[in-house]
């Protein structure tokens, strides 16, 4: 079954001073019990292109369109306010970056995860209750029944991040948006977070989009990865083929900044140049401003995303 099937995404956002387009043109799918990596650097468009899939962002200032955006074969373009709320529980839920501010301050991790569950279910506070606790232990919190009446300021960032797996966990949903959910965890508690989200996963045969700067994240949790720059789709792989034989000049440049492969090297290798400004993205390719292998194609026209073998795409001139 497919649980996300995207074609041709475009997400702008209206300024004052114009209209700023975060996403351009974005197509991928993601079927049942398939982990998907979406990788590049901070305004790439990623985490925006989750958002954009579940309906979270303003509308306005942000306007979305599409040939296609669908969770769990529903139009979720054409979707009222009623058929996204089941949506967002039952077919799809979404793990963000930074715990303490997804909770709400005021009320206990307890009442936060049984209003899910009640907003989805037919059952009482008791019942709401029993299951928040049972989740809790399910995502290896220690003394479940004390943190349900914890507030999310007593908590640490790998404690809060739990509860948030657990409450995203809470109505089983069909594909899980991990939104870098490991970059305010230090080392131990990203690789324990990590192999829980890995092993949820297998557990409820979920499907996984997890959204990362990091590559070593994408090494140990996806089975295809999908590298995004200046809002477009620059290259669509196996994780494997990434790692052996990066397509795309910027696939490249990524890993050659990773410190795992860098062996050998006095410094790591920088990309030069900044990220381009999307109110004012580049001509042709968007990475050619930084691309020692651009040439005039490059700067004129964006070149066409093309299959490479069975399982592979990119978009890159150098290559056609």
């Amino acid at each position: 079954m497919r649980l996300v099937d995207i074609s041709n995404l475009v997400v702008s956002f209206a300024q004052s001073d114009g209209v700023v387009q975060a996403v351009r043109g974005l197509s991928l799918h993601v079927d049942a019990g398939e982990s998907l990596g979406i990788v590049g650097e901070s305004g790439s468009g990623k985490s925006v292109t989750c958002m954009a899939v579940l309906r979270l962002l303003r509308e306005p200032p942000a306007r979305i369109t599409a040939d296609r955006l669908a969770l769990g074969g529903v139009d979720v373009l054409g979707a009222d306010a009623r058929k996204l709320s089941q949506l967002r529980g039952r077919v799809a839920a979404m793990v963000f970056q930074d715990p303490m501010t997804a909770f709400d301050p005021v009320f206990t991790i307890g009442q936060q995860i049984a209003e899910t569950i009640m907003a989805h279910q037919d059952i009482g506070k008791r019942a709401a209750r029993a299951q928040a606790e049972a989740l809790l232990a399910r995502v290896e919190i220690k003394n479940p029944a004390a943190i349900l009446d914890a507030y999310p300021h007593q908590l640490s960032g790998g404690m809060l991040q739990r509860a948030m797996i657990a409450m995203a966990l809470s109505c089983r949903p069909q594909i899980l948006f991990a939104d870098e959910p490991t970059t305010a965890l230090d080392v131990t508690i990203q690789a324990q977070i990590l192999q829980l989200i890995k092993a949820l996963q297998a557990e409820m045969g979920m499907g996984l989009i997890m959204v990362t700067h990091d590559l070593g994240v994408i090494a140990e949790t996806v089975d295809r990865v999908v590298v995004m720059y200046g809002g477009r789709v620059m290259e669509v792989a196996p994780v494997a083929a990434i790692f052996d034989d990066p397509l795309h000049p910027y696939t490249a440049a990524l890993l050659g900044s990773m410190p795992g492969q860098s062996a050998g090297r006095q410094r790591l290798v920088e990309i030069p140049g900044a990220s381009p400004n999307p109110a004012d993205p580049p001509s042709g390719c968007p990475f050619h401003p930084r691309c020692g292998l651009a040439d005039a194609r490059c700067v004129a026209e964006m070149p066409a995303f093309l299959p490479y073998g069975d399982d592979r795409q990119a978009a890159c001139w150098r290559l056609q």
